[in-house]
């Protein structure tokens, strides 16, 4: 297990630390325009591109057992089957190197230190940046299951773990067009079934996680009202959607705390 731990720092800071500097020069702290010309220089280097309309990012959030999976899957047949191209994501993604260590440490077979284990889930946004973007740039949007957010509001949620030190391993990933945070109180998700399966689900935890994610809230996030039945609140998510991708159509997709 000690190296297995050890492993898991290692490839947590190399990883953040060598995917960022790859992308750096390509991502340069913007997307292309949601309508894209042939080509656009950033940092010296010339992208060439399709001259399509870029997919819009929006990311479910909210805390444990709130149905974020299910209600990000909803969206994706529902956007797709209105002929708008959608994919689905989720982080943490286990099925990676990085992501199998995440795994054995939320299924609590393996213990990390806090500040290893915030590095990792970052590291795993981080590989798959080049994904997102060339998804987006062919004009598929994507609604990704937990994003950086959540990152930042549970390891925030440890003692000695302060929320601008946790956004930092996450500065320059791409900003979302809009994050629907699908709000329940704590204590009705503990309520709901399977609740005290991984580690982080204690409802004393996940107070703290909501306050958090209460002081991350900003203009892009739309509060979904996760109390209500599957039918309604994907009702409610598949309004707020046709909204979003109708008015971001000319827009920009900045940076994450930068």
């Amino acid at each position: 297990m000690l190296t297995q731990a050890r492993r898991g720092a290692k490839a947590a800071v190399c990883a953040v630390r060598g995917t960022r500097a790859a992308v750096s020069g390509v991502f340069c702290n913007q997307l292309s325009p949601r309508t894209m010309t042939n080509e656009r220089t950033c940092n010296g280097e010339v992208v060439t591109t399709a001259g399509t309309k870029r997919g819009a990012l929006i990311v479910m959030e909210g805390c444990d057992r709130t149905g974020k999976t299910t209600q990000a899957k909803k969206l994706v047949e529902n956007m797709n089957a209105k002929g708008q191209k959608a994919v689905f994501m989720r982080f943490p993604d286990r099925t990676t190197q990085i992501g199998g260590l995440i795994d054995g440490y939320l299924s609590q077979g393996v213990d990390l230190e806090d500040h290893v284990i915030h590095l990792l889930f970052s590291a795993n946004r981080w590989e798959f940046l080049p994904k997102m973007k060339s998804t987006l740039e062919s004009g598929t949007s994507i609604i990704i299951d937990r994003y950086a957010f959540s990152g930042v509001a549970f390891s925030g949620a440890k003692k000695g773990l302060g929320l601008e030190w946790c956004k930092g391993s996450d500065a320059g990933l791409p900003k979302p067009d809009a994050v629907l945070f699908l709000d329940l109180p704590p204590e009705a998700a503990a309520a709901r079934g399977q609740y005290g399966n991984e580690r982080y689900e204690k409802l004393e935890f996940q107070d703290r996680v909501y306050q958090n994610y209460m002081a991350l809230k900003d203009a892009t996030w739309k509060m979904i009202d996760a109390s209500k039945s599957v039918e309604e609140v994907e009702s409610s998510i598949t309004a707020a959607v046709d909204e979003i991708v109708e008015r971001e159509k000319s827009g920009t997709l900045p940076v994450l705390w930068n």
